[in-house]
C-alpha cells in the first residue's frame, strides 16, 4: 500500500454534536463494553463447556461470539480513551488499521451469517443427511472461507481509501476512522473511488442478504409443511433469533454505506448500534430462547460462583 501523504496523524473529532457530554457517554459506552465482553465470554464458556452444544449451529455460533468481542474493540478503547480527556491523536499506521480491522471483522461477521443461514437450511430441509453434509472438514472450510473472503474485502476497501493523498485537514469529523469521512479528507478527487466503494460495499452485503434471504425462504417452506405443532415451533424458534441476529447486523450496513449524501449525525448514531448494541444483544438474542445454551450457562454460572466462593 503506497502512502503519498504528507500527513502522519489524524485528531478524531467524535460523535458530532455531544459537547460537554463526555462524561456521560464515557460511562455509557464503557457499560456497553463490558456487558459485551462479559456477555460473549459467557456464551463461549457455555458451548466449550457442553458436549451437547458441540455442534455446527454452535460452532459459529462461537465464532460469532470471538468477533462480537473483538468489533467493538476496534474503536472503543481509543474512543473511551479521548472522553477521558486524553489526546485524540490517532497516528496514520493507527487510521488504516482501525479501518481495516473494522472492515475485516464486519465483513466476515456478514459472511458467517449466512454459512449460519446455510446450517440451519441443510439441518431443516435435510434433517437426515445433517451430518453428512455439515461434517468437521466442511464446517472448518466455511469458517475459513468467511475470515479469508473478509480479509479479502478489507484490504480492497483499505488500500482503496489510503492510496490517496492526504496533504490537507487531518480531523477526522467522526469518532474512528471510516471510510465516508477519510475520503472527505483526500487531496483528490475522489468521486469514481466513492462509486467503487459504494458498489463494493453495497454488493457484498446484498449478495450475503440475497443468499440469507433464500435459505429462510426454503425454511420457512420446510416449516410449515412440518406436522407437529410442536416441530414447527422449535423449528421458528430456533430460527428466530438467527434472524433477529441478521436484522440488527445488516440495517445499519445499509443505512451508513447505501446513503446518496451521508449524514453524519445518523451515521454516528447507526454505528453506536452496530458497534456497541448489536454485539452486546447478540448473546440475549441467542440463550433467551435456547434452552441447550440457558441449561449450560446455568452450569457455568454455578461454577464460577462455587469457585469465587
Amino acid at each position: 500500500m503506497r502512502n503519498h501523504s504528507v500527513v502522519t496523524e489524524f485528531i478524531l473529532v467524535g460523535i458530532p454534536h455531544t459537547e460537554g457530554l463526555e462524561n456521560m457517554l464515557f460511562a455509557l459506552f464503557l457499560t456497553f463494553y463490558v456487558f459485551t465482553l462479559i456477555g460473549n465470554l459467557l456464551i463461549l464458556l457455555a458451548i466449550v463447556s457442553s458436549t451437547r452444544l458441540h455442534t455446527p449451529m454452535y460452532f459459529f455460533l462461537c465464532k460469532l461470539s470471538v468477533f462480537d468481542i473483538f468489533f467493538p474493540s476496534v474503536s472503543s478503547p481509543k474512543m473511551m480513551f479521548y472522553l477521558l480527556g486524553n489526546s485524540r491523536t490517532i497516528s496514520y499506521t493507527g487510521c488504516v488499521s482501525q479501518l481495516f480491522f473494522y472492515h475485516f471483522l464486519g465483513c466476515t461477521e456478514c459472511f458467517l451469517y449466512t454459512v449460519m443461514a446455510y446450517d440451519r437450511f441443510v439441518a431443516i430441509c435435510y434433517p437426515l443427511r445433517y451430518t453428512v453434509i455439515m461434517n468437521h472438514r466442511t464446517c472448518a472450510i466455511l469458517a475459513t472461507g468467511t475470515s479469508v473472503f473478509g480479509c479479502i474485502q478489507a484490504i480492497f476497501l483499505t488500500t482503496l481509501t489510503f492510496q490517496l493523498p492526504y496533504c490537507g485537514p487531518n480531523e477526522v469529523d467522526y469518532y474512528f476512522c471510516d471510510i465516508p469521512v477519510m475520503l472527505k479528507l483526500a487531496c483528490a478527487d475522489t468521486s469514481r473511488l466513492e462509486m467503487v466503494g459504494f458498489i463494493s460495499v453495497g454488493l457484498m452485503p446484498l449478495s450475503c442478504f440475497l443468499l440469507i434471504l433464500t435459505s429462510y425462504s426454503r425454511i420457512v417452506y420446510s416449516i410449515l409443511q412440518i406436522r407437529s405443532s410442536e416441530g414447527r415451533r422449535r423449528a421458528f424458534s430456533t430460527c428466530s433469533a438467527h434472524l433477529t441476529a441478521i436484522l440488527l447486523a445488516y440495517m445499519p450496513v445499509g443505512i451508513i454505506y447505501l446513503q446518496p449524501t451521508p449524514r453524519l449525525w445518523l451515521n454516528a448514531a447507526v454505528q453506536v448500534l452496530n458497534n456497541f448494541v448489536t454485539p452486546m444483544l447478540n448473546p440475549l438474542i441467542y440463550s433467551l430462547r435456547n434452552k441447550e445454551v440457558k441449561s449450560s450457562l446455568r452450569k457455568v454460572l454455578y461454577q464460577l460462583r462455587f469457585l469465587s466462593e
